[in-house]
């Protein structure tokens, strides 16, 4: 820097030098102060480049000694774990024997930091593990359906048959019958009446129902079975031991039995008493007959078919007097058909002579 100012003193005081001069010592001043530098640079680069050869040589020995020096904590930390644990000093040991302590924590501390880091990466896949459940779709799904299941019961959709009593799911069914039965479709009626009385065997609607439309079919050995399965669930139903005897009687099944197992439950029935009466006729049974008659008149004494049947028992045996006035009672009464009125008129010409 000095050489550059002393030149620019001298361009100063020299003023008005020519051209040609100025370039020539200009020349001759550069020319000296390059070869003046060039040994200092060469210097400098190769200073540079030593420092920065010495330097990756001491960085590569180091690093080599201390990953040659890292495992031996491991070793260190071994022996610990697999030593017993040492017997507890004298009381009389004086108190410096404990200051080794620090340099065994020191020598244990990297120790377990080594055990950490070796152990880490095994324990790495087992950590991952659980973050992958594979079940957990299929334990959320029938969440989802349960609660759209739940849903569509509140929404009126889905049946949950299980909370349906028998009682009520033969109910339905017999009144799916009751819509079959009023558009014409017979067969799927019936089938559904079935199916109300397997489920539910005292349904008394539903069996009643099935019996009158096996009749309507005539279909009597259906009808009979219905009914003998009903009496025999529950024999208290009158009304249907007499459509059963009826039945019977055309077939000459026990009719006689058939009303007899269902009379203590028919005490206040002038119907039945009179029908019990003229199956008993039949079997020419004419004293219990007329007990019978009696019985039903006396709960409808208006009915001249029963007094004309009581007449007929009493004739039979022989008690002539009271079946002439059961007669005339019968003629007296109304609803009587011309063939029958006839018919009890040659009684009473035959008893009065």
């Amino acid at each position: 820097m000095s050489l550059i100012n002393k030149m620019l003193q001298d361009l100063d005081a020299r003023g008005g030098a020519g051209d040609g001069a100025l370039r020539q010592q200009q020349l001759l001043a550069v020319s000296g102060q390059v070869r003046d530098k060039r040994p200092l640079i060469i210097g400098g680069v190769l200073v540079l480049v030593t420092v920065v050869v010495g330097g990756g040589w001491y960085g590569w020995e180091y690093w080599q000694a201390h990953r040659a020096a890292a495992p031996q904590p491991v070793a260190v930390a071994a022996a610990p774990v697999k030593t017993p644990a040492p017997a507890p000093a004298p009381a009389a040991t004086p108190a410096p024997a404990a200051a080794p302590a620090p340099v065994e924590a020191k020598v244990q501390a990297p120790a377990a930091q080594a055990a950490k880091v070796a152990v880490m990466p095994e324990a790495a896949p087992a950590d991952a593990a659980p973050r992958k459940p594979a079940a957990a779709p299929a334990e959320r799904k029938p969440v989802r359906q349960a609660a759209t299941r739940s849903a569509d019961d509140t929404a009126g959709v889905g049946t949950i048959t299980h909370d349906i009593s028998p009682q009520q799911m033969a109910e339905n069914t017999y009144r799916r019958a009751l819509v079959a039965l009023q558009e014409g479709r017979i067969s799927a009626a019936l089938a559904d009446l079935d199916r109300a009385l397997e489920i539910d065997p005292r349904n008394e609607a539903a069996r009643q129902t099935n019996i009158s439309l096996l009749l309507e079919q005539k279909r009597n050995d259906d009808a009979v079975r219905q009914l003998r399965l009903a009496l025999g669930i529950d024999p208290r139903q009158p009304g249907l031991a007499m459509v059963l005897a009826r039945l019977q009687l055309e077939k000459g099944g026990p009719a006689l039995e058939t009303l007899m197992a269902t009379l203590p439950y028919a005490g206040s029935s002038a119907e039945y008493q009179a029908f019990l009466a003229g199956v008993l006729q039949r079997e020419q049974r004419h004293t219990e007959a007329a007990q019978y008659y009696r019985e039903a008149l006396r709960l409808a004494p208006r009915n001249g078919v029963w007094w004309m049947g009581l007449g007929i028992s009493l004739q039979a045996d022989m008690h002539l007097p009271e079946a002439r006035e059961a007669y005339r009672r019968a003629r007296a009464s109304n609803g009587l058909s011309p063939e029958l009125q006839a018919f009890i008129d040659r009684k009473i010409d035959s008893l009065s002579r």
